[in-house]
């Protein structure tokens, strides 16, 4: 690299070398550097001590964890139902009811979501949906 283009030689003359006020980039050495500087290294003690989630993560969770919601497929109903005509999926957790299957039994479903798939095979067996929010 030519000497003449150094920033070094660019500044003579220039008393603060592009730092505004005179002493804005002096007293950095004794606090271990400005800002976040050392965080992953000399000044991870403190980090751990004054500011564990400093970094924001969590290996258990991913960026953009969404919890997924919960969903039943109208061929699962036999199995749920055990003799019961009337199935409350809300309160079993069921967010969802999907069409996938076939359904043998007349079941009153109340369930907050269904598609329309859904719908038609209850509706086919002689059952019914009741929507609950």
């Amino acid at each position: 690299m030519p000497t003449r283009a150094r920033k070094g030689r660019r500044y003579r003359g220039m008393r603060t070398h592009g730092y505004g006020q005179i002493g804005q980039h002096r007293h950095s050495g004794k606090q271990g550097g400005h800002g976040n500087a050392g965080l992953h290294k000399h000044k991870w003690s403190w980090l751990v001590i004054n500011d564990p989630d400093h970094f924001g993560r969590d290996p258990f969770r991913p960026p953009g964890y969404i919890k997924p919601a919960r969903w039943v497929n109208v061929g699962e109903l036999d199995g749920i139902a055990l003799g019961v005509k009337s199935l409350d999926l809300t309160s079993m957790g069921v967010d969802k009811l999907l069409g996938s299957g076939a359904v043998k039994g007349a079941y009153e479903v109340k369930v907050a979501s269904f598609t329309e798939k859904a719908q038609a095979k209850i509706q086919a067996a002689g059952g019914k949906i009741l929507v609950q929010e």
